[in-house]
């Protein structure tokens, strides 16, 4: 998290279990991919706790590896990787369509994103209980507004209702990340981010209870011969 190396740690392991619940709860291939988000979101938030030692400990490779490991899924992979997740789950029909478009978004703004973390240096630094991570690159508000669109859209427009009330808090939580912690926005929506994917086990969760409840069978009349009753007559 944010805040301390301690709570960035504790919400990595938390989400180590969350993710493992929801992995092993998986029972079609295709949804694997949504539900390994909080899996993934528990290695970025290790990888946060790491720098956060880093800075204590004065360990200026560490450093560099583990903010270029965290940037990477910050800015490349969640714009590429859940609009497909999403997709990847959705039944047939029109939403698809849409889906389709906003996965191409988000793949675009992950290999823009992904040019200037590799020609430009992405530094880390403490700023009082927050880190800051400072990456420049240019039409900001274009990025952003397609980068939404791929994380939190893309959910919303899903027909499962557990999908979509994982977009809807991930677009509550980029406002208040953005209004209250704007010089910190990266590692403070991240984290709520990686909170909130907690509701991704409920969906896989509430998928399997949907498949497990089939409709009634049909009870037989009682004035309906057996199949013994019609090979005696």
């Amino acid at each position: 998290m944010c805040f301390s190396a301690t709570a960035s740690f504790s919400a990595g392991i938390v989400l180590l279990g969350i993710g493992t619940l929801t992995l092993k709860a998986v029972k079609q291939p295709r949804a694997l991919a949504f539900a390994a988000i909080p899996m993934l979101f528990a290695i970025q938030q290790l990888s946060e706790g790491v720098i956060w030692l880093t800075f204590g400990y004065d360990a200026p490779q560490l450093n560099v590896t583990m903010t270029y490991l965290y940037s990477f899924f910050s800015h490349v992979l969640w714009p590429a990787y859940v609009p497909i997740a999403v997709l990847l789950i959705e039944p047939p029909g029109g939403r698809r369509r849409t889906l389709l478009v906003l996965a191409a978004a988000g793949v675009g703004v992950a290999f823009y994103l992904l040019y200037f973390l590799v020609a430009f240096p992405i530094v880390s630094r403490p700023v009082g209980q927050h880190i800051e991570y400072l990456s420049p690159h240019f039409f900001a508000a274009e990025v952003m507004t397609l980068y939404l669109l791929a994380t939190t859209v893309s959910p919303l427009v899903s027909a499962h209702r557990m999908v979509k009330f994982f977009g809807a808090l991930g677009l509550l939580s980029f406002g208040a990340a953005y209004y209250f912690y704007a010089a910190w926005f990266i590692s403070v929506w991240c984290f709520f981010a990686a909170l909130l994917s907690a509701v991704v086990y409920l969906h896989v969760a509430s998928r399997n209870a949907d498949n497990n409840t089939g409709p009634p069978t049909p009870a037989r009349r009682r004035d309906m011969p057996g199949p013994f009753e019609l090979l005696e007559k």
